[in-house]
């Protein structure tokens, strides 16, 4: 089994963790391939010992038989595996080193059963949706899919008027700081922390939420997944943000793009048949209740 690990700087005191799980693994006699700027940051700059079979550093320096892309880190980094793995279809595992780690599969503690499981290929891979945007010249070099969500935000003070249309059917101009277009997995994301529902990652659909709505009788809307969203943005002043995940571009005002489903998913590896379930009562404190002791 070939495993690519993808990780940017651990701190310190995850290195013991760190050094468990490659060895767990290569023991195993999984062929383990490193994200090189990792590779060099631990071994050089912190002296660890990592076996090692190859090397990566872009999606077109990932092996093409690669069996699972391992990301070490926290949700930031379990999103940035989408710019590597891109349409090979690799699954892709989170181990939890950050902190809220929600989109990650399971804790960074040192334990075999995970580490067996992952190796005997004993977990289910989940279709995750993604967004794709559509525009001008302007997003050249920025890859075009997202996994959380889409957003426009303000660049200065004042606020954005962002026009849509879906399906062809124009909606009233969201006077905003911004907007948010988000996939189910993204609903515990951005979208979440602006009022957005959750939404179970399994379900046909999208959210539009603003940011700060200057007009308060527009509120998240949900959409069919099969929807075209076609998106202005207009500012009084100079352009706006537009971020696909933790990747963001400035763009000027006027400008339109097109969001939908992306031809491609992302396989998302579970550990657990309940993991989103679980992942809500674990990371947000799902309906916790003294009257539920």
């Amino acid at each position: 089994m070939k495993i690519a690990i993808f990780a940017r700087d651990l701190d310190k005191r995850w290195h013991d963790r760190l050094c468990f799980i490659v060895n767990a693994l290569s023991y195993r006699g999984a062929e383990l391939i490193y994200y090189a700027p990792f590779h060099k940051w631990a071994t050089e700059h912190h002296k660890l010992a990592l076996p090692a079979s190859g090397m990566f550093d872009s999606h077109e320096t990932m092996h093409p038989d690669t069996d699972i892309f391992l990301c070490l880190g926290g949700d930031g980094t379990f999103l940035e595996s989408l710019t590597f793995i891109r349409d090979k279809n690799i699954p892709v595992v989170g181990i939890n080193f950050g902190h809220l780690g929600f989109l990650t599969s399971t804790d960074s503690e040192p334990n075999h059963y995970w580490i067996d499981r992952i190796v005997n290929k004993d977990y289910k891979v989940e279709k995750r949706s993604l967004l794709k945007i559509v525009s001008g010249n302007y997003i050249n070099g920025l890859y075009p899919y997202a996994l959380n969500e889409v957003s426009v935000q303000r660049q200065d003070p004042s606020m954005l008027s962002v026009k849509l249309t879906v399906d062809g059917t124009e909606l009233p101009p969201y006077w905003s700081d911004g907007l948010v277009i988000a996939t189910p997995t993204g609903s515990t994301a951005y979208s979440l922390s602006i009022g957005g529902p959750i939404m179970m990652p399994s379900s046909k659909a999208f959210i539009i939420a603003p940011i700060a709505p200057h007009n308060l009788n527009i509120r998240p809307l949900v959409v069919s997944d099969e929807s075209i969203i076609e998106v202005t943005v207009t500012s009084r002043r100079s352009g706006a943000v537009l971020s696909l995940d933790n990747r963001s571009i400035i763009i000027s005002s006027g400008d339109k793009f097109t969001v939908t489903k992306a031809e491609i998913d992302l396989n998302y590896i579970s550990l657990t048949s309940n993991n989103f379930i679980e992942a809500l009562k674990e990371k947000l404190f799902w309906g916790e209740d003294r009257r539920n002791s």
